[in-house]
């Protein structure tokens, strides 16, 4: 039997509070000068491995996953590689089955972008874990979609503010994060 997670007796401002102490505790924000996927550089790093890692991490973001999920029955879906520990964890810890949508198909076995069962028609809710551009977010959408799934919404863990979440809506996505770069740096510009 599936239980409710302790965190949905917790206001939004206490998970958002308690994962961003677990982030830094999971020493997950670094900051000097980094390199972005997306060819760009920055002076702070969120570590995805690091906090995904963290059990304790883990553990919050997919119990506030979870909490902010409680208002659908949507599939769920993690875009690979990053966000697979992050929809496992929340889809056990909701009893509901996931899929992975890969950016590009496989080259080998069954060549599927999509991996777990689909079915026409059903409702899906991407996670994951970081949006800086919100490009491979689109992607696993547009995989997902192709594959047949109704996409509206992409939960992140955290939206670094850097145009995901209006590339998303061009593509009719809303975007929702637990925390966003200004809560997440607030301590650090306050000192």
């Amino acid at each position: 039997m599936v239980t409710d997670p302790p965190c949905l007796g917790m206001t939004d401002d206490e998970r958002r509070s308690e994962l961003i102490a677990a982030l830094r505790a999971a020493d997950a924000v670094r900051f000097g000068e980094f390199e972005l996927s997306h060819g760009g550089t920055s002076d702070y790093y969120v570590d995805k491995y690091l906090f995904e890692t963290d059990p304790d991490a883990l553990r919050l973001v997919s119990e506030a996953f979870a909490a902010r999920l409680a208002d659908t029955d949507a599939k769920l879906a993690g875009v690979a590689l990053g966000a697979v520990p992050l929809v496992a964890v929340t889809a056990a810890e909701m009893g509901r089955p996931y899929v992975i949508a890969r950016k590009q198909a496989k080259e080998y076995g069954t060549g599927n972008r999509i991996e777990g069962r689909l079915d026409e028609g059903e409702e899906v809710v991407v996670l994951e874990d970081i949006a800086t551009t919100g490009q491979s977010a689109v992607d696993a959408v547009e995989a997902l979609r192709e594959a047949g799934a109704t996409v509206n919404r992409v939960l992140v863990v955290v939206d670094r503010e850097e145009g995901a979440e209006e590339l998303l809506a061009e593509h009719d996505i809303e975007l929702e994060s637990l925390l966003t770069a200004t809560e997440l740096l607030a301590e650090r510009d306050a000192e």
